[in-house]
């Protein structure tokens, strides 16, 4: 449990406030009277900040959907939108403005960021060798938290970015890993191929990022010297009624694991026969996650105030079993951790600052068992739907198992 509550504790180090609700009210303190008088848009609002803060912003546009994407963050997508109005990636004005970087890590948000697991364990990639696992000690690797990656190649609908990283893992295993990630607005055919749906009548932005890394190095990556995976992380904005939907399939083994920060309140997380609904409104730190063994292909969220259903689908094949265990301590199976992942912010204490208003939806790839010079692969999708709560539930039901009649 110290363990739990060191983690907590140093999620209030980094960047505290970053508040930004689904209007972005809490934004426009740091608008100036230029950015009143233009368009007000939660989309045109987040456009101006990050082109303000980052030059070399990158805007990806087909239709009415766009996607904003930074370099200088690992070509992490900050947010994205199915109408150029609507804005759905949380972001944390307060630090980026502030211009600095924190110990540990950097939480500047955004809705599709490379990261690389474990985090913790004997092969953890976030503490030093002979190190304690504790708060003080935790460290994000800079070239997945603070660094930037390079743009290869850009098209108007699609971004390329490099990175080459050398990171030492607990046990003292180098891993030479080269890192590229392409990230792309998908077409109406692509979309309704992934949805089984015509989505003519209903608003609708695809951002799917490829992510490939490949060993670099002279050695292998297995079970004994320690084998990272591709971990792709989604920041979303919170709201009172917003909900987390997390479908599951039998199997064996618990469906939900919501022992990360504790077990979470049953009023909180609500088991269902095929799917769990796990509250999104960022007042409540808490975690949960999904085996292998009990994973679909689909986990998402609806928000009732803007009619608008979020879905996230990965790459998965229920025969890989070999996921990275991110426990902050020794572990007897170090690769029996989780394929998706969902995160809701919130203080440690009422009153207590956090990092921001989100909520977070998460997939892995299989632990990267390679050979030098072999590479794995993980696409990561997102896609935001606005429509009327009917269509909707039509795609719910489908995809997440959950009748919304109920949120």
């Amino acid at each position: 449990m110290h363990k739990i509550v060191a983690f907590v504790c140093l999620g209030l180090m980094v960047a505290c406030s970053g508040r930004k609700a689904e209007t972005n009210d809490a934004q426009t303190s740091i608008l100036t009277t230029e950015d009143r008088l233009s368009d007000s848009s939660a989309y045109a609002k987040d456009r101006r900040f990050l082109q303000k803060h980052h030059s070399d912003l990158v805007e990806l546009q087909l239709g009415e959907a766009h996607a904003l994407i930074c370099p200088a963050y690992q070509g992490r997508v900050m947010t994205s939108s199915a109408d150029g109005k609507a804005s759905y990636g949380w972001i944390n004005y307060d630090q980026i403005k502030s211009g600095k970087l924190l110990p540990h890590m950097n939480a500047f948000g955004g809705e599709d960021r490379f990261w690389l697991g474990p985090e913790g364990g004997q092969f953890a990639l976030y503490f030093k060798k002979g190190d304690p696992f504790d708060a003080e000690h935790w460290q994000t690797p800079a070239a997945i938290d603070s660094e930037p990656f390079k743009l290869t190649d850009t098209t108007k609908t699609s971004a390329t970015f490099s990175r080459d990283v050398s990171l030492t893992n607990y046990i003292g295993t180098r891993l030479d890993i080269s890192i590229e990630r392409t990230v792309r607005l998908l077409d109406k055919s692509a979309v309704d191929r992934l949805l089984s749906i015509d989505m003519d009548s209903l608003k609708v932005v695809g951002v799917q990022s490829d992510n490939v890394i490949t060993n670099k190095g002279k050695q292998a990556w297995t079970a004994e010297t320690g084998m990272p995976s591709i971990w792709v992380l989604g920041m979303m904005n919170a709201s009172p009624k917003a909900t987390i939907i997390v479908p599951f399939r039998p199997g064996i083994g618990q469906p939900i694991n919501d022992s990360y920060f504790g077990k979470v309140p049953s009023d909180r997380l609500r088991m269902g026969k095929t799917s769990a609904l796990f509250t999104a409104d960022a007042n409540y730190r808490s975690k949960i996650g999904v085996s292998p063994a009990r994973a679909t292909k689909w986990l998402g969220s609806y928000n009732p105030e803007t009619q608008t259903l979020t879905l996230v689908t990965y790459d998965f094949d229920p025969r890989h079993r070999q996921y990275v265990n991110s426990a902050w301590a020794q572990q007897k199976e170090p690769f029996s951790g989780d394929v998706i992942n969902a995160y809701n912010d919130g203080p440690l204490r009422p009153g207590q600052p956090q990092m921001g208003t989100f909520y977070e939806l998460e997939s892995s790839s299989p632990a990267a068992n390679l050979a030098p010079g072999v590479k794995q692969q993980h696409h990561h999708t997102t896609i935001h739907i606005q429509g009327n709560r009917n269509q909707l539930n039509k795609l719910a039901t489908q995809l997440l198992l959950t009748d919304l009649s109920g949120l």
